[in-house]
């Protein structure tokens, strides 16, 4: 079940990133070919629509857009209707909107959430229902981590400040009562010197979290500002990840790729819907921003290209172009490769 949830998430997120691309590319007069749900091979042709061929593939999961133009040949960049043929403020444009696609997408699952009910800590000037405490985190190797708690858990004997002033002074076992999904557990840990400086310790961050629902307008607006947070904050980590990496001085045990990402939906799904859907907007921002990245073949790396095009008032010829962009694929696929193997050990 994980599985298929994972491939619904990506299908709607790459769906919705396309989408971009071809409602922009349409604006500006560019041709679209094909707009296809899954990857060949055809399985089937559902309709057209703005000129474009819509399909359904047999590889169910993902989708494309074919624009017209957008690898460049000498022929193609003489036609009316191609990328190529346009200025470069268009151009740039058609790359952007699928970046902006994204975060609409994630602006609009965080607002309904808003609306619906989601998970919020408290301190952040919302109205707050159910309050109760969720552990946000458990250090590997710690006694938390090796007594069976998980992040998310609910417990429902202490508060976070009763459970910390426990777990210090007390020298024996505790007992934890906690939920899991439906599921209510007891988990007995001992706290451990080592883990903190100077105190006692299980290996465990806690939170209070409860339930806000916002009416529609205060949700959409509360909305864009998370969604513009997340933004922000997670921009900031993958460039600092990638400044670290260049030093080498990264830790890239925290970069996980679709093996991964598989075991995440899997716990995140017991926690509720509204901890999936965050998860979904979580994940639809970090394909907008990894999609920015100045690297050969993402939307990044060919804005660098029309940045170049631009200022050398020159074309780049489109053998050049299209070279530097297969390899740019063809490492991304390598990269991705090495990820997933590196989770497949990691699960054995």
């Amino acid at each position: 079940m994980s599985v298929i949830i994972f491939l619904i998430i990506l299908s709607a997120l790459i769906v919705v990133h396309e989408l971009g691309h071809f409602l922009a590319a349409r604006k500006f007069g560019i041709r679209v070919d094909e707009f296809g749900l899954g990857y060949p091979p055809l399985a089937k042709k559902l309709f057209k629509w703005k000129g474009a061929d819509f399909t359904l593939n047999w590889l169910p999961f993902g989708g494309f857009v074919k624009i017209y133009g957008e690898s460049p040949t000498e022929e193609n960049a003489k036609s009316p209707e191609s990328f190529q043929s346009k200025n470069r403020g268009i151009q740039a444009a058609v790359l952007v909107a699928g970046v902006f696609f994204n975060f609409l997408f994630a602006w609009l699952l965080i607002s309904l959430g808003f609306m619906t009910g989601i998970p919020s800590p408290a301190g952040m000037d919302l109205p707050l229902t159910n309050p109760h405490t969720v552990i946000t985190l458990v250090v590997p190797g710690s006694p938390a981590a090796l007594a069976g708690f998980k992040v998310g858990d609910v417990i429902r004997s202490f508060t976070p400040e009763e459970a910390t002033s426990y777990i210090k002074s007390s020298a024996g076992p505790i007992r934890f009562d906690i939920q899991r999904g439906k599921e209510i557990l007891q988990k007995t840990v001992t706290p451990e010197t080592g883990i903190l400086p100077g105190t006692r310790a299980i290996g465990i961050s806690m939170e209070t979290i409860g339930t806000v629902r916002l009416p529609p307008h205060k949700a959409l607006w509360q909305g864009l500002k998370t969604a513009s947070a997340l933004t922000w904050l997670t921009g900031k980590a993958i460039g600092t990840l990638i400044s670290q990496a260049v030093l080498g001085r990264a830790d890239l045990t925290a970069v996980t790729g679709p093996v991964g990402i598989v075991g995440m939906v899997g716990e995140i799904r017991q926690l509720g819907l509204s901890y999936l859907v965050t998860f979904t907007a979580l994940l639809s921002i970090n394909l907008s921003i990894i999609n920015l990245l100045p690297f050969p073949a993402l939307d990044g790396g060919r804005l660098v290209f029309v940045a170049i095009e631009s200022a050398t008032r020159k074309k780049i010829p489109p053998r050049f172009f299209n070279a530097v962009n297969a390899m740019g694929f063809a490492l991304l696929i390598f990269l991705m490769i090495l990820i997933t193997v590196r989770d497949v050990r990691n699960i054995f």
